[in-house]
């Protein structure tokens, strides 16, 4: 029958002839992977752990070693007690934080109805060091401007021997006297103190004796200086400003210690709020 469908046509055929999808050759198997590729571990290391034993046996030492820690801390602080009841202090150097060189430790050595006089003698000492500090300052200025360099010398000498010797010879010994109430650490203050409070009246004049040329910041000096230099003289009234000060905060400590040791600070005393507070170490 004309026209009929053939069964052997192809209407899906896009070309001529017949292709054999078996006829390419087959692709190239890749090459065979090492034993262990999936599973590349290290070898394990063997850490042995500790058994129960040994858990039982470290705590039992650390125990020991806690135990002689407290022993060794109770017979430190018998040993200090007894230091203390024979008047001598343990001062570990703790002030000024960044380079310890004194002991200051008023809210836990002082007590309570002492601590603002003490804080206030703590106060002088470092208006004395300001002071000497600046008097080399001034001193160093004049010396410049054509002075005799002497001067500078003696400048450099009062803070040298002023400022270790006001520590020594009247801060620490009120300090221990208050601490621990002492007569003669009393006695002892009220003398150096003195001086104290002298010399820095003295400076504070300075007079032309006892001393060569401009070596203080005091009043007559800075009249002196300022006909030479206003920036001078200017540095050199400050000076005298700052030792007019310091002897007026020193008269303040010396009338508040003698009053406490005379007595008069035994009402504080009894308060029950102002009750001293035991040394501590």
């Amino acid at each position: 029958m004309a026209g009929r469908w053939r069964h052997h046509d192809n209407p899906f055929e896009e070309g001529e002839g017949d292709v054999n999808p078996f006829s390419h050759p087959r692709p190239t198997p890749l090459p065979p992977e090492p034993v262990g590729f999936y599973n590349d571990t290290v070898a394990p290391v063997d850490i042995p752990l500790d058994t129960k034993k040994d858990i039982k046996k470290k705590e039992k030492e650390l125990l020991a070693k806690e135990a002689e820690l407290n022993r060794r801390e109770e017979e430190i602080k018998r040993r200090e007690e007894a230091l203390a009841r024979a008047g001598v202090f343990i001062e570990p150097k703790n002030w000024p934080p960044f380079f310890p060189i004194i002991h200051v430790d008023i809210s836990n050595d002082i007590p309570v109805h002492l601590q603002p006089v003490q804080y206030v003698a703590l106060a002088s000492l470092l208006g004395l060091v300001i002071c000497l500090f600046w008097n080399i300052i001034c001193v160093t200025a004049v010396w410049i401007i054509g002075e005799n360099p002497r001067v500078w010398f003696l400048a450099v000498i009062y803070f040298i021997t002023g400022c270790p010797g006001a520590y020594y010879s009247w801060y620490r010994p009120l300090y221990r006297a208050m601490r621990k109430e002492s007569a003669f650490r009393y006695g002892w203050f009220f003398l150096f103190y003195f001086f104290h409070i002298s010399f820095c009246i003295y400076a504070a004049i300075s007079p032309a004796i006892l001393f060569v040329g401009r070596s203080l910041t005091g009043i007559f000096q800075a009249i002196s200086v300022i006909g030479y230099s206003a920036t001078v003289g200017i540095m050199y009234f400050l000076g005298f400003t700052l030792f007019v000060l310091e002897a007026l905060l020193s008269i303040w400590v010396i009338q508040k210690v003698y009053w406490h040791f005379r007595g008069k600070g035994k009402e504080a005393e009894m308060r029950p709020d102002a009750a001293g507070r035991a040394p501590s170490f």
